[in-house]
């Protein structure tokens, strides 16, 4: 037997099979989807590979495998075909997504594996070890006491022996040699749930607008079939409530769920919620804050059917659970379902697959649809349900748009209106609580030269470094470079210095000056950086009852805060001025959502957008909180300027250490596509150097396509590559993203 191998490597030119002989004594274990390790290159070492296919002999001269790690199943592999090709990368680098967290190389093996702890057993009767203290043979009183306690501790460890015994490793030692302790190895499960501890709950009573989506997804659970769902809801609408109440109907048919949050910060109130109505034991949690080996036990879990409902960010899709009864995607417009990084993937196109492949349907929900979903159920390519009030009857909040030409023009330079300076005085009044939304992290944006014009920008990356007040630092935030701050300008040596901007440092700073009585607690990049620091100041804000919660796009989205009735956006237009045709879509999206954490109980809220362009229309329709109005305005712009839904949006981007090269291979691939693609049906916009030019000292350039992505596209586009790689440009490396997130 041969078996067809795909090795672990990134570079392109081994994005291909080969073959390997199976030795008998693996024959019986070999599948396709088993990880290998084989001999590979003129090396000794031995590099992992991933059998994708079996065959009865080759034409080559093989060599053997030499062990076999794992098995992934021949639907992973089916599924990792697919996204190879849709997504325009290597086949290792989608087969890795469906590994097990810590098996991904050789080198994470050898890091993770199951945690090991030793207890300690009886290995003689009560009876017979108390004739031997009887009789004197046991005369330390130590011992007699371990003994003691194993006996009513059995299982216990040899610290917690230490602890409670006040004995000695070395006295456990001597009972284990004469024979009266046996001490036993045993695998314990690294479970990020073990200390959460919440009321249990039943399901609530549903609105009607509930209830008619309920059995509307409900009946395609019951009759195993697909079909896609937009619930489209107001912010506390009950949209959660939906999704649990779905998935206990899938759990009672003897099916699976998979839930998916578009990022960590979500992640704790979600979880909360779903541990109180089915308890920690159904649950696994899969996200990149987890220690690796929490990632590997959780997975272990799902393997072994042991949870019944995953609830993780992106790359939870791709975990190994069976019969799948609903897969659901919460906030689904959010841009972090969308990999950055290779394999460029969509995970709402991934979830889609997957929900064909079990016969499930897939649910989107969100208050503020991306428009290409909301177009497809307009369409009727995806089934629309509608919440269209709060499930607790309380009303949306007031929103007031404030000028701040207005304010500078009236002598104001602080960062607060008059407006969000009064209700904040006055929450504070009414012992209410406040969040502030910045759409900056760091305390100024900038740095720049007054005299000349110099801006302090990234040796690496030839972009505006950040200034971070807390550690006196000028920082990247592309590749982490710092320096110390600049005071004499170093092209004209003027000390004409100033900073621009503002982040959340600096408002901070600015509200501690004006409310001094107030508390606050500040949530951006720079204050989630350990393990469950999102959880922690969530339940810090909301049991400690602090006044201010300050933060960015972390704090604005499906959190739910009772006492919260003032929302404060200081920086509205920051999402406006960015390059992209979305500007306007995200924009609209922000403010609603952080306008949904106020007033979400019987509490009336309140919501002060601080724009220095009040009649941009995404910001009028924010203030009315009208995703239609938004909508029919936004579409018809689409259109006229052939944006999606109406067409892709294919980005070729490049990047290399040498100038020339990269230069040449644009033309290169430029010339190419123009002799391939139909210009009929394809708009390709000239080679362009990318909004920032160079990261990590890297020179980058892109290439826009604007078609639909079609089967004969795709294979144009992957021969391209091929080709491109063929022609031997060494320093440059290319990749090919379908609708990004950004086009820098």
């Amino acid at each position: 037997m041969i078996a067809e191998v795909v090795i672990n490597r990134s570079a392109k030119r081994l994005n291909r099979t080969f073959d390997y002989n199976i030795p008998k004594k693996l024959e019986p274990l070999i599948m396709v989807g088993s990880t290998v390790l084989v001999p590979f290159g003129k090396g000794t070492n031995l590099a992992q590979g991933y059998v994708i296919s079996l065959k009865e002999n080759t034409e080559y001269e093989v060599k053997d495998i030499v062990e076999i790690k794992h098995n992934l199943s021949q639907n992973q592999i089916e599924l990792a075909k697919w996204m190879a090709k849709r997504y325009f990368c290597n086949l290792s680098d989608c087969i890795k997504q469906m590994l097990q967290p810590g098996t991904k190389n050789k080198n994470e093996q050898k890091n993770v594996q199951d945690k090991i702890i030793n207890v300690v057993y009886l290995k003689k009767t009560p009876d017979e070890i108390q004739f031997d203290i009887d009789i004197g043979k046991i005369k330390s009183e130590k011992q007699k006491k371990i003994l003691q306690f194993i006996e009513s501790n059995e299982g216990a460890t040899i610290p917690e022996i230490e602890i409670f015994t006040t004995g000695t490793r070395g006295i456990v030692k001597t009972l284990e040699k004469n024979g009266y302790i046996e001490i036993i190895e045993k695998k314990i499960e690294r479970n990020p749930l073990a200390n959460k501890c919440v009321n249990k709950t039943n399901n609530l009573k549903l609105t009607e607008e509930q209830q008619i989506a309920y059995d509307s997804i409900k009946q395609d659970i019951e009759e195993n079939k697909f079909e896609r769902f937009l619930l489209y809801g107001v912010t506390g609408s009950g949209k959660t409530e939906v999704y649990l109440q779905l998935i206990k109907k899938a759990l009672e048919i003897g099916k699976t769920a998979i839930v998916l949050v578009p990022e960590i910060s979500l992640t704790p109130q979600m979880l909360d919620r779903f541990i109180s109505r089915f308890g920690k034991e159904e649950i696994a949690v899969l996200h990149s804050k987890l220690s690796i080996g929490e990632r590997y036990d959780e997975w272990n879990r799902i393997k072994e059917k042991k949870a019944r409902i995953i609830i993780g960010a992106r790359s939870a899709i791709f975990a190994p659970i069976e019969n799948i009864g609903i897969i659901i995607i919460d906030e689904e417009h959010d841009t972090s379902y969308k990999s950055e990084s290779i394999p460029k993937y969509d995970a709402k196109e991934i979830a889609k697959k997957i929900a064909q492949e079990n016969n499930c349907p897939l649910v989107l929900g969100s208050a503020t649809p991306d428009l290409v979903t909301y177009y497809n159920a307009k369409q009727g390519k995806i089934r629309l349900l509608e919440l269209s009030k709060r499930a607790n009857n309380s009303k949306l909040p007031n929103v007031e748009v404030v000028d701040m030409k207005m304010e500078l023009a009236n002598g104001n330079r602080s960062m607060l209106s008059v407006s969000l300076y009064n209700a904040i005085e006055n929450n504070l009044k009414q012992k209410k609580q406040t969040i502030l939304f910045l759409n900056r992290r760091g305390y100024s944006t900038f740095i720049m030269c007054r005299e000349c014009g110099y801006t302090v920008k990234c040796k690496n990356c030839n972009i505006s470094m950040t200034y971070h007040r807390a550690e006196n630092k000028l920082k990247c935030h592309y590749c982490g470079y710092e320096e110390n701050v600049v005071t004499i300008c170093p092209n004209c040596h003027s000390t004409k210095i100033r900073y621009f901007g503002t982040g959340t440092q600096k408002l901070e700073q600015e509200i501690h000056k004006l409310f001094p009585q107030a508390s606050t607690i500040r949530m951006d990049i720079d204050t989630v950086t350990k393990k469950n620091s999102h959880e922690e100041i969530l339940n810090k804000f909301k049991n400690e009852n602090i006044d201010i919660l300050i933060g960015t796009q972390m704090v604005v989205k499906g959190h739910h805060f009772p006492n919260v009735t003032l929302v404060g956006v200081v920086a509205a237009d920051s999402s406006l001025n960015i390059d992209d045709y979305r500007a306007n879509e995200r924009t609209f999206q922000i403010l609603t959502q952080v306008a949904g954490r106020a007033g979400r109980e019987q509490l009336e809220g309140q919501v002060i957008i601080q724009t220095y362009n009040p009649d941009n229309f995404s910001i009028i329709c924010a203030k009315e909180q009208n995703y239609n109005m938004f909508y029919d305005t936004e579409i018809v712009l689409r259109k006229q300027l052939n944006y999606p839904p109406f067409c892709d949006i294919i980005l070729i981007g490049f990047n290399s250490l040498s100038e020339n090269e990269i230069l040449e291979a644009t033309k290169t691939v430029y010339k190419y596509l123009k002799e391939k693609l139909n210009e009929q049906e394809f708009t390709i916009l000239k080679p362009m150097p990318s909004p920032i030019d160079r990261i990590q000292n890297r020179y980058r350039w892109r290439i826009i396509i604007k078609g639909n992505m079609t089967n004969e596209a795709n294979i144009i586009l992957n021969n391209c590559l091929k080709e491109i790689y063929e022609a031997n440009f060494k320093n440059t490396r290319i990749s090919i993203d379908i609708n990004p997130n950004n086009l820098s």
